[in-house]
């Protein structure tokens, strides 16, 4: 299911980088004075323009965070069909490392995540890339209707906190199960990650039209659960 899009963030800057899996394309949401960076990958429905992507390039640069988002090569050339994890880690490591050696983005503390697919990779390459923090915007647990093959390794992987962002109505796995199954994983196995619902929200984070919980709302607490992760980890950083 592919998030709604929206129009590039004002002041977006793009540049193609090179990969091994063909060229790549930033866009780029730099802050005035950063803190921090973030870097998003987009789903396998979708592009960087997706509703929460746009949204948190668009918001943060005020609060001194700067915004990276991937356009993975196999969008780049057109296919419409995304290429397999291990090629879509490859792709986004190659262009992560390049990315925070820009001026105004080396030294910077790094948060890497995405929307769905986007939130698998971020998830696997945390460790290789030295990510702070990883941002998961609907982590895809499984595929619809297909509990037994659950992705939730991939999330337990990194060692550093993350936190997910979870529709209650995500048919990839809505926030009350997997809030269940990382209960049953363990303790230990599931600490420093944070489920936040997203109330009435779909794996693209829509709500219903009649919904209490506005797509206003939504926005608000992407922002706000983006904020809150960038603060966590810059203060451990700092202490």
């Amino acid at each position: 299911m592919s998030p709604a899009a929206v129009s590039p963030a004002a002041g977006t800057t793009a540049y193609e980088v090179e990969t091994p899996e063909g060229p790549g394309r930033w866009h780029l949401d730099l802050a005035a004075s950063p803190r921090a960076a973030v870097a998003l990958g987009h789903g396998a429905g979708g592009g960087v323009t997706a509703m929460d992507l746009a949204l948190l390039a668009g918001a943060l640069p005020a609060h001194g965070i700067s915004v990276a988002r991937f356009e993975q090569p196999w969008r780049l050339a057109g296919r419409k069909v995304a290429t397999p994890p291990q090629r879509l880690d490859i792709a986004w490591l190659a262009a992560v490392e390049e990315l925070v050696q820009r001026p105004g983005l080396a030294g910077l503390a790094l948060i890497v995540g995405g929307r769905s697919a986007g939130a698998r990779v971020a998830c696997r390459t945390a460790e290789a890339l030295g990510a702070v923090g990883v941002l998961c915007l609907a982590f895809p647990l499984h595929l619809p209707g297909r509990p037994e093959k659950s992705r939730l390794a991939e999330l337990l992987a990194p060692t550093v906190p993350r936190l997910v962002l979870q529709g209650t109505r995500d048919t990839f796995g809505s926030a009350e199960e997997l809030t269940s199954v990382l209960a049953t994983a363990g303790a230990a196995s599931g600490s420093g990650i944070e489920v936040v619902p997203v109330p009435g929200a779909d794996h693209s984070f829509k709500t219903l039209a009649r919904a209490e919980f506005r797509p206003a709302d939504v926005r608000s607490l992407v922002v706000a659960s983006a904020l809150r992760l960038v603060e966590t980890v810059s203060s451990a950083r700092s202490g």
